[in-house]
């Protein structure tokens, strides 16, 4: 049953309250992501040099866009391929590598021809040096044949020259002279004599040449066998 002295109480309904437009606007257009100003000098996407006030500044727009982490990832890619204003291509990289390549196997090669020419000179020498070694006792007769003047006129003289002329030609050296300081790294002494030496003279001389010296270069064959003699003692006063 209703009571008919009850008076209908009102319902509280919800008041619509005044929305304001502009707010609206400004929220729906106001992105919600980070906002990037892109103030760089180059575009980097054609690497040209943007002209002033293309960026942010007086009385320039700002561009501001929405971002994601992908488009973060670009650009930063985008920056570290421009290197002193310009954009460095995949065949400019390429390209400095195999000069790089190439100019390491050329030194690689001008290294491995300066060894082996090192080596073949070596090489050389030795073999000019075995071969004298063992031509040593022929060139010795020679030498003493030479010193006792077997070998004045004939035809053994001829060819005693013409053997002389080939050592020369291929690099060998006779050393070894009456006269020559005495030198521990070129002469042998298996004499020492009493002789008279030149005035003046202060050190140990070599005073007959038994045996010559051979040397190819810098490669000894065989030091010079000598008689030596000292020089005379100063008088004290």
């Amino acid at each position: 049953m209703t009571d008919p002295n009850s008076v209908d109480q009102p319902v509280d309904q919800p008041v619509d309250q005044p929305v304001d437009p502009e707010r609206v606007d400004s929220e729906e257009s106001e992105p919600t992501g980070p906002r990037v100003t892109d103030k760089r000098r180059l575009d980097p996407e054609t690497g040209a040099v943007r002209p002033p006030g293309a960026g942010s500044g007086d009385g320039a727009e700002e561009v501001v866009s929405e971002v994601t982490a992908d488009d973060l990832a670009e650009l930063f890619a985008s920056d570290a391929k421009v290197v002193e204003g310009e954009l460095v291509h995949p065949d400019t990289t390429l390209a400095a590598d195999l000069t790089r390549d190439l100019q390491r196997l050329q030194a690689e090669y001008v290294n491995y021809k300066k060894r082996v020419d090192r080596d073949r000179e070596m090489h050389r020498d030795l073999a000019v040096c075995s071969v004298v070694e063992t031509l040593l006792p022929v060139l010795d007769d020679i030498y003493l044949a030479r010193q006792h003047g077997d070998l004045e006129g004939g035809p053994f003289a001829a060819i005693a020259d013409k053997l002389d002329a080939t050592m020369t030609k291929i690099g060998v050296e006779r050393f070894g002279q009456p006269g020559d300081a005495f030198d521990p790294n070129v002469h042998e002494a298996l004499m020492h004599v009493e002789a008279e030496l030149a005035a003046g003279t202060e050190v140990t001389t070599v005073v007959q040449v038994l045996q010559p010296g051979y040397r190819v270069g810098e490669r000894m064959i065989r030091v010079a066998r000598v008689a030596v003699a000292d020089p005379p003692p100063i008088p004290q006063t």
